[in-house]
């Protein structure tokens, strides 16, 4: 299974659509004021934005740059503000953050192998095979921890 596409809502699509393109998506789908798609820079995955009245706000979306510092100096060139960073985490992602125009919060980061390969990575054996309750937690995803029995 791969993911294809995420879709968040967006209270003023034309807003939508300037933010994302300076973020550096490419647009694929313009059926404004309804809706909109872009491809991602790098990789097969698709980004979209789906006009809603309330707005998103509820949503945390995180895009991976090989050269955060690079890309968070360029864009803030360009003039979006962000609202942290670049920034090491606990969790050992290297991270930035900042909101889109329908307040859904937009962090772009580096993890290298910790992205999918951390140091308290559960394998295949099951949660036994690793402590979970020794993982950093994100401020964002606050899990149960998980003990070996």
């Amino acid at each position: 299974m791969r993911l294809n596409q995420v879709t968040v809502t967006m209270p003023d699509l034309d807003a939508g659509w300037n933010f994302y393109c300076v973020l550096g998506l490419r647009p694929v789908v313009d059926a404004r004021p309804r809706y909109a798609r872009f491809a991602c820079p790098d990789g097969d995955s698709t980004f979209s934005l789906h006009q809603g009245e309330n707005g998103g706000g509820g949503t945390t979306v995180y895009f991976e740059c090989e050269r955060l510092d690079e890309t968070v100096g360029r864009l803030s060139e360009a003039g979006l503000r962000f609202v942290s960073g670049p920034e090491d985490k606990s969790w050992l992602w290297r991270e930035a953050e900042l909101l889109d125009p329908g307040g859904n919060r937009i962090i772009l980061y580096f993890a290298g192998s910790n992205r999918v390969d951390p140091p308290w990575r559960v394998d295949q054996g099951g949660p036994s095979e690793t402590r979970v309750s020794e993982a950093p937690q994100s401020p964002l995803f606050r899990s149960p921890r998980i003990e070996p029995e």
